[in-house]
């Protein structure tokens, strides 16, 4: 593999010579030594540099989307090739959002480490937004998300079923209310999830499903984390629609509590995505782990 080709897709990806030569543990004299060695090999410019900041030309574009191809090539060249090996090597690159990540990937990745300890697995977390780009531009060869976009490039396999419930502080003076209704939504504050988040989505839906606007809540405040939705519950008299994964730690210890809505109940599934006709080996291993480690038919 050629080198140069290594550092320009790491600079390429984090469009910054620093925190490149960081990954890539080389100094950032080395990093614009083998930028302008392509320059010069393919008489380009590969990087618009204006001051501090760096964006890649037309050519950068070509190169970066080569390279990654270059790079799925390789990757799968050594899982394939470790066959004939008694221990499979490889690298795998996933993605999870948030409630994924935190609340359901860890069981599955130590599973699959058991069984693949020379398989090494790189995860990256953001929302459902945030994990499909990804997947979209070849960052990650799978992605698992909470949402369902419906985006013509990627395949979608439910494999896990969730619920999302009502939840607040059990201290919540609400609580004396007996049974509340869709229209008492309407006078509650509500702390959300940020706009491209899969479980923010799901809720707009079901909400909507049911006759109420979600725009018609009164919304104190939208978080980047479940955790820190978590944490402001629990200092506040504010309500959250939350996974049901989420939110069993907190309930055992009886810290929030779970209140029925009438006439609304929310589930989905979360979802294992590919792209569309592409399914390397490695992928399809840890798939398969997937199925294995909930009893499922894929």
């Amino acid at each position: 593999m050629d080198f140069r080709l290594k550092v320009f897709y790491t600079v390429a990806l984090r469009l910054n010579f620093t925190k490149a030569a960081t990954e890539l543990y080389i100094t950032q004299p080395a990093v614009s030594k083998h930028i302008q060695e392509l320059e010069e090999t393919y008489k380009t410019k590969l990087f618009e540099r204006n001051g501090s900041k760096i964006a890649l030309t037309p050519a950068g574009k070509i190169l970066l989307k080569y390279t990654k191809s270059i790079f799925d090539i390789y990757r799968e060249i050594d899982f394939e090739m470790s066959s004939f090996n008694p221990e499979r090597q490889g690298l795998l690159r996933l993605g999870a959002s948030t409630t994924i990540s935190q609340y359901i990937i860890s069981p599955v990745l130590a599973s699959f480490h058991q069984k693949q300890k020379d398989i090494k697995v790189n995860l990256l977390n953001g929302n459902t937004e945030q994990i499909e780009n990804a997947l979209i531009n070849k960052e990650i060869e799978i992605g698992i998300v909470e949402g369902q976009s419906k985006n013509q490039s990627i395949k979608y396999i439910p494999f896990l079923k969730d619920e999302l419930v009502l939840v607040c502080n059990s201290k919540n003076p609400f609580l004396k209310q007996n049974e509340i209704s869709l229209n008492d939504l309407k006078s509650m504050k509500f702390i959300t999830r940020e706009r491209g988040s899969g479980t923010l989505e799901v809720i707009e839906f079901a909400l909507k499903k049911a006759g109420v606007k979600f725009t018609d809540l009164q919304i104190e405040m939208q978080l980047g984390s479940t955790e820190s939705i978590k944490s402001y519950l629990l200092n506040s008299d504010c309500f959250a629609f939350m996974s049901i994964h989420a939110v069993s730690k907190e309930l055992i210890n009886k810290e929030l509590i779970v209140l029925d809505v009438e006439g609304l109940s929310i589930e989905r599934y979360f979802y294992i995505i590919t792209l569309q006709g592409k399914t390397d080996s490695l992928s399809e291993l840890f798939i398969q782990n997937i199925a294995s480690h909930y009893n499922l038919k894929l």
